[in-house]
């Protein structure tokens, strides 16, 4: 396929998902009322503790934590979901790359989470009093896109990897908790043990709310930014070797349900 096509392939599609995972009422609660509830816990905890100026950083956490919960539950069960409404046999055999058509899902579902993040903001706004000033706009807006673009090509490695598992929908609640403490989404990651720092490293979350805290609070966010790329470029690379691998089982098997 020619770049123009790919490109907007890709836009309709994700432009495509993402008008329909806003009609489902499951990922707008993820996406948008599970992050204020957090949000509004983390705002008391901190008020109680008279620590009021990390009220911002809280609040950009909290929209975090619900970006990546729609990304995990929306990205892991992507290729289910498509199963379940009978559209997987179409778009395997679709003449484009099932990657092309995989990926605007996945990053549909990191989009979402930008709910997450306004939700928060503005709920600590109008109930809190909190002060939105954003130090670095211009880095702000650039480590948004890049959050979401590093989430959702780590999507496309959960899409690829989890179809694998009839027990997706467990494992994708399992791993919620974890990457909430382990990427410092809320939680220092320098209040953990030491073993949890390397992992943390690998997952695009961290250096996500790395970027878009420093552009908020002051700090230089492109490293940041710049390892967001890179994960998202190395999510990319294993994503696609994974699906080729489920794609060639589905057609060795002459089947694309789970065996």
């Amino acid at each position: 396929m020619s770049p123009g096509r790919t490109l907007r392939l890709l836009w309709v599609g994700w432009r495509f998902h993402l008008a329909n995972l806003t009609q489902s009422g499951f990922f707008v609660l993820v996406s948008a009322v599970q992050p204020v509830i957090f949000a509004t816990i983390a705002f008391y905890m901190w008020r109680s503790g008279q620590r009021e100026g990390t009220l911002l950083a809280v609040a950009l956490g909290a929209g975090l934590m619900g970006m990546w919960s729609s990304t995990l539950f929306g990205s892991g069960g992507a290729i289910q979901f498509q199963r379940w409404h009978g559209t997987l046999e179409v778009l395997i055999a679709a003449p484009a790359p099932f990657i092309l058509t995989l990926l605007p899902i996945t990053i549909a579902t990191a989009s979402l989470g930008l709910y997450s993040v306004a939700g928060t903001l503005a709920w600590g706004w109008l109930l809190f009093g909190m002060p939105v000033d954003i130090v670095h706009p211009g880095a702000f807006a650039v480590a948004l896109p890049a959050a979401v673009l590093s989430l959702g090509l780590l999507g496309l490695v959960l899409a690829s990897t989890f179809v694998l598992y009839r027990s997706a929908s467990a494992f994708s609640n399992l791993l919620e908790y974890p990457v909430w403490l382990v990427t410092g989404l809320l939680v220092p990651v320098s209040l953990l043990p030491g073993f949890v720092e390397p992992l943390s490293w690998v997952l695009a979350p961290t250096w996500g709310v790395k970027a878009i805290r420093r552009a908020a609070l002051g700090g230089d966010p492109w490293p940041a930014v710049g390892m967001c790329l890179l994960l998202g470029c190395i999510y990319l690379v294993v994503g696609a070797f994974t699906l080729r691998n489920f794609e060639r089982l589905a057609r060795a098997q002459a089947t694309l349900s789970l065996t």
